[in-house]
């Protein structure tokens, strides 16, 4: 039975949000017996109450609070109100998320001694290496159940991946396959197999697609040591005398403030959200904001280096028919400066709904070109471009000084600009990609510029070097000890693959450390 704790209780650990960090960190701990509060801004939805329609779906999972943008990225200019397409709903982003569920390379976390110093980005070592992460990445693997991992079939390949699968081996590419995806090609876990249904990024309405909702949710739960508040906005993280946090101030659906005291606190909100929270905070004590002695929090905000190329053919595709991001050519991934930039891309399958398809083909755009390529829909393949960013300490996520919430509190400014290390890995992969449309026929190939972003990474880093990050490689603040960030903000570098895994394998090491922590008493 789910347990109700009192706002008094100064034993709970508090973990604000339910994604992929947040739900697996919180079903970690209660399962070891320690008493968790999860304060969830957005409401509870089901596979029943999911919408198979984008637009209705998007109403109802999106995060659409007031949000303003700065910087160079044309996201800016085509979606100024909507720098993210992120969740505002029980289980976060693992609700809308495609379930690519990929590792790091080992280069990966460690970019600044392998690329070496690039002029305007600012990296770092990861304080952790592959060899730290190998253990949590395969107990990652199984929780989520992990195609191509543990003996798991993979999912089978939809008419997109075909187009693309031919298109990658006529180039001469070696490594493409339906991918490493936490959808299920089996049942597995008490959730069914994949119908290939296709809206992916809607809501999993077959519970096929592994999402904290109804995965670490109900069993933490179960453990009776969790409580979960829904549509309750965390407003400020207070603290006493001696820096120590020691609760959360929240609103509920009507707006009424409560205190929910804590002997920890875990920040999951995401990359926008965290660095928003802990600015909120600030106080005489922290006139920065909370663990900002390095003047670090909000800064090196990454979203990865993220494009598409779609293609029309003469014969109909149906990409939309079928598991969304089931297909992957990782070929490019690597790092290799031969071709004029640092780190790698992968090239993913990706389909869109006709509603998004004529928001996000060419933003803005509209004539007979435009719905000649519309008219063209059912014979189009797509595929999604990702890879490393180059985390650069002016693209951040700041207070607006004008723009409040409906709590009357400053909305989150995010403000990008491409690194041209990012501009170059994408000219190269939108090069590549039309290759592979090109190389089996393509009537005509279209580079697509990003879309709002998911990928949200960075802006509370982790850092040996307290004075060069925010977090130490469990995800503890330097400066408050019983202060935690469990989400993708923690990033010190993107990596070129989806970061979801790594979020998930982070939070279970963090729930190790945090268990053995507080059974030294050190929090």
């Amino acid at each position: 039975m789910a347990k109700t704790y009192d706002l008094n209780d100064d034993g709970v650990v508090v973990i604000i949000g339910s994604g992929a960090g947040g739900g697996s960190l919180g079903h970690e701990l209660a399962t070891r017996g320690i008493d968790v509060v999860m304060l969830e801004a957005g409401a509870r939805q089901s596979t029943d109450s999911y919408i198979n329609d984008e637009w209705a779906s998007f109403l109802q999972l999106a995060w659409l609070d007031p949000r303003t943008t700065g910087g160079g990225w044309r996201v800016a200019k085509d979606f100024g109100g909507l720098p993210a397409w992120i969740c505002k709903t029980v289980g976060g982003s693992t609700t809308h998320w495609a379930g690519a569920s990929l590792r790091f390379q080992e280069h990966e976390w460690r970019v600044l001694s392998e690329y070496g110093a690039i002029e305007g980005a600012n990296l770092l070592d990861w304080p952790i290496t592959a060899a730290d992460m190998d253990p949590y990445y395969a107990k990652a693997e199984d929780k989520l159940g992990v195609t191509r991992t543990n003996g798991i079939p993979g999912l089978p390949g939809n008419n997109n991946f075909k187009v693309m699968y031919n298109g990658a081996m006529k180039l001469g590419y070696k490594d493409c396959h339906t991918g490493r995806m936490a959808i299920n090609s089996r049942d597995r876990d008490d959730r069914a197999s994949c119908q290939q249904l296709g809206f992916c990024f809607q809501g999993c309405k077959m519970g096929a697609k592994w999402s904290t909702l109804y995965s670490e949710i109900p069993k933490a739960e179960a453990t009776g040591n969790f409580e979960l508040r829904t549509e309750a906005q965390a407003l400020q993280i207070q603290h006493d005398a001696t820096g120590k946090v020691t609760g959360v101030l929240y609103a509920d659906a009507d707006g009424n403030q409560h205190l929910q005291r804590a002997r920890v606190v875990c920040v999951a909100g995401n990359s926008i959200e965290s660095p928003r929270l802990l600015l909120n905070s600030s106080s005489s004590t922290y006139p920065d904001g909370l663990a900002n002695s390095s003047g670090q929090v909000g800064k090196n905000y990454m979203r990865h280096m993220t494009g598409s190329v779609y293609a029309g053919f003469e014969e109909p595709v149906n990409m939309f028919r079928g598991t969304t991001m089931a297909g992957i050519i990782t070929d490019e991934s690597v790092h290799d400066p031969s071709r004029g930039f640092a780190g790698g891309y992968e090239m993913e399958t990706l389909s869109l709904g006709l509603p998004f398809m004529a928001a996000f083909l060419e933003p803005g755009d509209w004539g007979r070109a435009f719905a000649a390529k519309m008219d063209d829909y059912a014979h189009m393949a797509g595929m999604w471009l990702v890879g490393e960013d180059m985390p650069q300490e002016s693209n951040a996520v700041t207070l607006d000084p004008e723009t409040k919430d409906a709590h009357g509190l400053p909305a989150p400014k995010v403000t990008f600009t491409d690194h041209p290390n990012d501009i170059a890995m994408r000219d190269h992969a939108y090069q590549q990609g039309s290759a592979v449309y090109d190389a089996v026929g393509a009537k005509w190939t279209h580079p697509t510029p990003p879309y709002p972003s998911t990928h949200n990474l960075g802006t509370n880093r982790m850092s040996a070097d307290p004075s060069d990050g925010v977090v130490n490689k469990w995800g503890q603040t330097h400066d408050i000890q019983n202060l935690f960030v469990s989400d993708g903000s923690v990033f010190t570098t993107g990596a070129a693959e989806n970061p979801t895994l790594t979020i998930v394998a982070l939070a279970l090491r963090q729930a190790d450390y945090i268990e053995e922590q507080m059974g030294q008493n050190n929090i």
